[in-house]
């Protein structure tokens, strides 16, 4: 009997076994900006029920946003267009989803064209503008958000965006503001972050930070009730608009999809051993650490 191994997660961006707190930027090709897989339909699906019955949670715009947003949107199209025609098909101004049975017109959507772009693909899109105080958040379909809420964003720069994350202010904030003024429209960027998180939920906008041990996760169990979450963003120029569009792809795997790969448990346990304090509070893997690394510590000694 040939003996297969199960899916392997399509990112381990904590390879190396080692917490680093960086930009960890790498070049996209344009043709891979938009990622589509086999969940397409279903999160779309997600997405549809969170934007009819939560949509002040999940968009928001602001004045003046509204050229850069229709930029977002013709640029989506245009790509899905060309690389994900059995996606998309546009006659003149209605956008088919043929596999979901919608059709979208853009006329429609002229207030806020980033909520139809939030529509038509699985990631979620943030926009920035260049200011006075460095880039601020002025445009946002987020259905996905991993534990922030865009009403407590929308407006802020960098540096209060991403005010809870530990060592960004010290470390991370001068190179990501000059990131982003050097940023040229014709090289976008690519970059993965990871998190392990007890609910599988794409819609995650509450921060949880408890220090107790959740005695109802075990070793016999923490394989299906922790999952990894990896967010594969990107960063381009709009080259009409001069903003930012900050893109989010979420996948999220149950960790048992180590279970066939004891090199990927044992570089997740050196990141999660090398993370200081503060960050392992921040992730929220105070309550079940020690149940977490021993099921990760017999994975990689079944190598």
């Amino acid at each position: 009997m040939v003996m297969t191994r199960s899916r392997r997660p399509r990112y381990t961006p904590f390879i190396g076994g080692k917490h680093r707190l960086g930009m960890g930027l790498m070049a996209l090709e344009l043709s891979d900006w938009i990622e589509v897989d086999e969940n397409f339909e279903d999160e779309l699906a997600q997405k549809n029920v969170l934007l009819a019955k939560r949509r002040a949670e999940v968009v928001a715009t602001r004045p003046g946003s509204e050229s850069a947003q229709q930029e977002v949107l013709d640029l989506l199209v245009e790509h899905l267009s060309e690389y994900h025609s059995h996606l998309l098909q546009q006659k003149g101004d209605d956008l088919i989803l043929p596999t979901i049975g919608q059709t979208h017109n853009m006329a429609a959507w002229r207030a806020a064209p980033i909520d139809l772009a939030g529509r038509l693909a699985q990631e979620d899109f943030c926009l920035m503008a260049p200011g006075e105080d460095g880039y601020t958040l002025e445009a946002a379909s987020l259905c996905f958000p991993s534990r922030w809420r865009l009403a407590d964003k929308i407006g802020c720069p960098m540096g209060v965006i991403h005010d809870p994350v530990p060592g960004y202010g010290e470390t991370l904030g001068r190179p990501v503001d000059r990131f982003f003024n050097y940023l040229d429209a014709s090289r976008p960027v690519w970059r993965v972050n990871w998190s392990l998180n007890d609910d599988p939920s794409l819609f995650q906008p509450v921060r949880r930070l408890e220090s107790e041990a959740d005695e109802a996760i075990t070793t016999a169990n923490v394989g299906q009730r922790i999952f990894l979450r990896c967010e594969r963003q990107t960063l381009r120029r709009l080259p009409t608009t001069g903003w930012v569009l900050f893109t989010i792809k979420t996948h999220v795997d149950p960790l048992s999809t180590l279970a066939d790969y004891p090199e990927f448990a044992t570089a997740l346990a050196g990141s999660v051993r090398s993370l200081p304090e503060g960050s392992r509070r921040y992730k929220n893997i105070v309550p079940f650490e020690k149940t977490l690394l021993a099921y990760l510590d017999s994975l990689a000694d079944q190598a």
